[in-house]
Parts: structure tokens; C-alpha cells; sequence
């Protein structure tokens, strides 16, 4: 197993610093950001052009990697391909293909992405919907030794009324997307709020869970006797991301089991990456504090990790 981390917590750092300093601290892969841009939501960077990604870029970066003895886990380019408008849908699904082509290139193993939601339409009009769309992708990406990776985060602040935006939240959900080709980029945060125990949710699904991001949750279980388990219902608009009553923290400082998780990863062959997700709003702001964040992740998670 090793341990690194989404590039995406950092996306006004071009890659060759980011390796720079996750070789410097003792991190052992990067997950690397591909979006277009950067801006659109928090915590999403481009730190490959993969659009206009060719052999010259693929040579370069192999270097860089090679350079901090760093491995490259996966390409990552979480947006809906369920989206409700044509044209956006359109655009997901061309980049997707151009980060399927940049991975090929890089003999890169896995392309990280979401399933996604048409949240003006009901769960098992979306569940057809995907059962079209997404054959012809991973196809497209088996063609190139490539596999399709789906994180399970409900994606909340994609419904406007903060219902799961991303149909793969759930085990249930898991064995269908299983049915259609996709794999996991299984993170326990998710599956903590929402009520299912992570770790037991290892052994079942060990064959599909090919790389593992590393984020913790903080529970207010006091805020959840307000709310309950759908956060605000009065008034979202402020921020449809806050749920009121949890929020992400870098490993260590939330109530994810980390020693449960890796020891019971290691329990059934896991050998792949654990890829630290910062999304953390108490070490995030500037470089400075996103690194202190991914220090406090690596003090936790580094000893567990042989």
C-alpha cells in the first residue's frame, strides 16, 4: 500500500512543486487533478492539460515522476455525467475521454469520476439513464487499459434540496454501477455520515475497490437533532454544500477508524494507493495551511502504512 494524496487541495501549485513537496514529505504517490480549470467548485485544479496532452507531455511528466520516485495512482475528474443540461452533459463526457486518452498515455491505471444525477428526475429514471450512458465510456476506456473509478461522496450539494447527487453513496448502488463495468475509489468519510459502518464494507467489495481516498468526517450529532440526517430544509442558498451538523477533516481529526480501515484493507490484499482528500475548512485557505493539513494527515495515517 501506499500513501498520497489529490492533487486537487492545491490548484494554484503547478505540478512539478507538488511533487516537489510530496517527495520532500515523505508521500509516495499523487492522485492528479484534470480538470479544465479551476474555480468552479472548491477543491478541483487542472494540473495536466489533458485535452491537448501528447507525447511531449507524457515524457515530461513520466519524468517528473520518475525524478521524486513518485507513483502516478489515478487521473481525477469528478464531475456529473448524468447532468440535466445536453450541453454540459456533452462537455463532461468529451474531457472524461481526453483524461481516458492522457491515462493511456501515461499507462496511468485508473480515471477517477462520479456517476452523477439528473436531479430533476426521480432515481430510477437516472438509474436507466446511466445504464445508456455509460457502457460506451467504459469501453472507451478498456480500449485503453484504462478503468473507470467511481468515488462514492453523496454529491448533496448538486440536489437543491440536499438529497444524494451521486448515485453510487451506498453498497446498494455499488453492486448495480458493478453490473455496468465501474469500480470504486472507495472513502469511508462518506459512508460514516450517511450511517454505514466502513469497515465492513471492505470485505465485500474488496475485487472492486481498486484505490482508496483518506478523508475524515467531524460529527455534531447535537446539530443532527435540529436538522436531521438531509441538513437545512428552511433555507440552502447560503451554502448548499453545509449540511449543519458534519463536516470533512483531514485523517486524524474526525471519527473515521483509520486503524480499523487500513488494517482491515491489508486483511483482505488491498496493495493499491490511499490517496489523502483535503477538503478540510480549518487547514485550507493558502498553501501554507493545505500543507500543515496534509503534515497532520501524513503523522496519522504514515505509521500505519508498511
Amino acid at each position: 500500500m501506499k500513501l498520497g494524496f489529490l492533487t486537487a487541495c492545491l490548484p494554484q501549485w503547478d505540478l512539478p512543486t507538488i511533487a516537489s513537496w510530496a517527495a520532500g514529505h515523505d508521500y509516495q504517490a499523487l492522485e492528479v487533478a484534470v480538470w479544465p480549470g479551476f474555480g468552479g467548485r472548491d477543491f478541483e485544479a487542472a494540473h495536466l492539460p489533458v485535452a491537448t496532452f501528447g507525447e511531449r507531455e507524457a515524457d515530461a511528466t513520466r519524468g517528473l515522476f520518475e525524478q521524486h520516485a513518485l507513483e502516478l495512482s489515478a487521473l481525477a475528474y469528478y464531475e456529473n455525467n448524468l447532468h440535466p443540461d445536453p450541453g454540459r452533459r456533452e462537455e463532461i463526457r468529451t474531457h472524461l475521454k481526453h483524461a481516458i486518452d492522457t491515462a493511456h498515455l501515461l499507462g496511468v491505471p485508473y480515471v477517477g469520476t462520479f456517476v452523477g444525477r439528473d436531479w430533476t428526475r426521480p432515481i430510477a429514471e437516472n438509474v436507466a439513464e446511466a445504464e445508456r450512458v455509460f457502457p460506451e465510456l467504459v469501453e472507451y476506456a478498456g480500449e485503453s487499459d484504462v478503468r473507470i473509478i467511481i468515488e462514492n461522496c453523496v454529491m448533496e450539494g448538486w440536489h437543491p434540496d440536499g438529497y444524494p447527487g451521486n448515485l453510487a453513496y451506498s453498497p446498494e448502488l455499488w453492486e448495480w454501477i458493478f453490473d455496468l463495468g465501474l469500480y470504486l475509489n472507495w472513502d469511508p468519510s462518506h459512508l460514516t455520515w450517511i450511517g454505514i459502518d466502513p469497515v465492513e464494507t471492505i470485505a465485500p467489495y474488496i475485487d472492486r475497490i481498486v484505490h482508496a481516498q483518506a478523508k475524515d468526517v467531524q460529527l455534531r450529532p447535537a446539530d443532527r437533532q435540529r436538522y436531521g440526517h438531509f441538513g437545512p430544509a428552511v433555507d440552502r442558498s447560503a451554502n448548499p454544500w453545509d449540511m449543519g451538523w458534519w463536516r470533512y477533516r483531514v485523517p486524524g481529526l474526525g471519527q473515521v477508524d483509520w486503524s480499523g480501515i487500513i488494517d482491515r484493507l491489508y486483511e483482505h490484499g488491498y496493495t493499491g494507493t490511499l490517496s489523502v482528500e483535503h477538503e478540510d475548512p480549518v487547514w485550507c485557505g493558502s498553501p501554507e495551511k493545505v500543507t500543515q493539513g496534509l503534515e497532520i494527515a501524513h503523522r496519522t495515517l504514515r505509521p500505519l502504512i508498511f
